[in-house]
């Protein structure tokens, strides 16, 4: 049976993750932060296991991963803080920004490596959902905070990729698409099924020591 484990479970694209995986008959840790209201997610079937979890509580990770001691085939660090609330360039919140460095940088990485002990044990993966927006040689105005905390991202999965290389582990990072959740909303281009569906296919195809970019969820490599 595959074992994974998913941040950012209780909706949108982690919600998806859940969903297909658990059809499948795979074994899923659904992680978010109030799983007794995350009625979606609780109305989900399957072999799926629930876990409370914030990924800005670094010590909180941790103890979760001492708890859930078995090997994780896939490793899904969806968790991410969106775009609205940090400010134009001229009135920037930065105590807002540091929100989204938490969540989406070092909560992201605090994720990958408090569970690394357990995706070794399988030689499994790890899949880091990152963006276009992070993406420098692709970037316009505006976002500042979110773009950059994804920047930042990027380059951490690189680093994560090489010290786990030897190990068996395969890393991937992910761009999801301008998918219709809360956080891309109603204009965006393609549903969750359609973003989770190529994901798990770019997942699928990652192999460990090969060498890293990021990928859209229907396989275009965006430039870095």
């Amino acid at each position: 049976m595959t074992t994974i484990l998913i941040t950012g479970a209780n909706r949108g694209i982690g919600l998806e993750f859940v969903r297909q995986y658990a059809d499948e008959g795979a074994k899923v840790h659904a992680c978010c932060r109030n799983p007794d209201k995350a009625d979606d997610l609780k109305a989900l079937k399957g072999d799926i296991t629930l876990h409370a979890l914030d990924v800005t509580d670094v010590a909180a990770i941790k103890a979760l991963s001492k708890d859930i001691n078995e090997p994780f085939d896939i490793l899904i660090v969806n968790a991410g803080h969106g775009t609205r609330g940090e400010g134009d360039f001229g009135d920037l919140d930065y105590e807002v920004w540091k929100k989204f460095l938490d969540v989406n940088l070092y909560g992201a990485v605090a994720t990958a490596e408090a569970f690394a002990p357990q995706v070794k044990k399988a030689k499994g993966k790890i899949a880091f959902l990152s963006s276009k927006m992070g993406s420098i040689e692709d970037a316009s105005g505006g976002a500042m905070a979110y773009r950059t905390s994804k920047t930042a991202l990027n380059m951490a999965s690189k680093v994560v990729a090489a010290a786990l290389a030897a190990s068996g582990v395969a890393v991937g990072v992910f761009h999801p698409g301008w998918v219709k959740t809360d956080m891309g909303g109603p204009s965006a281009l393609i549903d969750t099924q359609t973003s989770v569906s190529g994901l798990r296919d770019q997942i699928s195809k990652l192999k460990p020591g090969s060498s890293l970019h990021l990928v859209a969820y229907d396989g275009d490599i965006i430039p870095w």
